[in-house]
């Protein structure tokens, strides 16, 4: 893309700028770039196409509208993402939060019956999942726990934006240095396999690796999880963990060996089981 300046003298005008990005990035998104930029809604940028930007606004959006045109996703632009009715903000350091995942809310909130519930959301990012859950269920305690410091920076920042007082952040891995017993364990734990040629494509290039593959063959993690949360969860809790498309036969098998009860995989809107859960027996 070049440079904002316009031999039709129209220099930093919204429209220009747009023209110049026409075939790379589409209308949509140009106009909730500028509204970010100007504080402004789509709405009104789309009514305003002729406003004229100060230097540095111009500067910034030519930015903005470049990094889209490489590819770099919407949300980590706007800064922000929607999920289950809420703003997150999101960054670099966390994973963007996606449709498929409310579905592992949607368990959670169906299965724990106790109304003074003890859960914790096993990489929790940017707390999407623990804060929607305490959202719901204001009564619960609920512990985001996570590897990165910077993820969990991220997730303190969302929370007080929500201003949810009943969840707490834990740095550690998985459940090390967690005290149960929990009711309920959720988990969006990294499962791609390593060398996944998906790891080089659309978003996943630009999101953290460490929080989407396990290094190994996306299996790993998952089933350490399951053996770790056995012992961690009350008796009748249940764990519940969002996995790869082709992955809910292999993780039923995990949570049979570790003797869990009632299985159960969920599909998301496209059909694909997407979330596996098991319940601890009462002993």
């Amino acid at each position: 893309m070049t440079d904002p300046a316009t031999e039709d003298g129209s220099g930093n005008r919204l429209d220009a700028l747009f023209r110049r990005v026409a075939h790379l990035v589409p209308p949509a998104e140009q106009r909730q770039l500028a509204g970010r930029i100007l504080g402004r809604t789509t709405a009104w940028v789309f009514a305003h196409e002729d406003h004229r930007l100060a230097a540095a606004e111009a500067a910034r959006l030519t930015a903005l509208l470049r990094r889209r045109a490489a590819g770099e996703p919407m949300a980590y632009l706007l800064g922000r993402r929607e999920f289950y009715g809420r703003d997150f903000e999101v960054t670099p350091d966390v994973l963007i939060p996606r449709p498929e995942t409310e579905h592992l809310v949607e368990a959670a909130l169906a299965s724990t019956q106790s109304a003074k519930a003890r859960v914790v959301d096993v990489g929790t990012g940017s707390g999407c999942i623990a804060l929607t859950l305490a959202a719901e269920r204001p009564d619960w305690t609920v512990i985001g726990s996570d590897l990165s410091a910077a993820a969990l920076a991220v997730a303190e920042r969302n929370r007080l934006q929500l201003g949810i007082d009943s969840v707490r952040w834990h740095r550690g891995d998985l459940l090390t240095g967690l005290d149960g017993p929990f009711d309920t364990i959720v988990s969006n734990p990294p499962y791609v396999a390593a060398g996944d040629p998906h790891l080089d494509r659309g978003d996943l290039r630009f999101e953290p690796q460490t929080a989407l593959t396990d290094g190994a063959d996306g299996l790993a993690l998952i089933r350490r999880l399951i053996s770790e949360s056995r012992p961690a969860l009350a008796p009748g809790g249940w764990l519940w963990i969002e996995h790869g498309h082709d992955q809910a036969a292999a993780v039923r098998e995990a949570f049979e060996q570790q003797g869990y009860e009632a299985l159960s995989s969920h599909r998301d809107l496209a059909g694909i089981e997407r979330i596996t859960g098991g319940r601890r027996a009462r002993d």
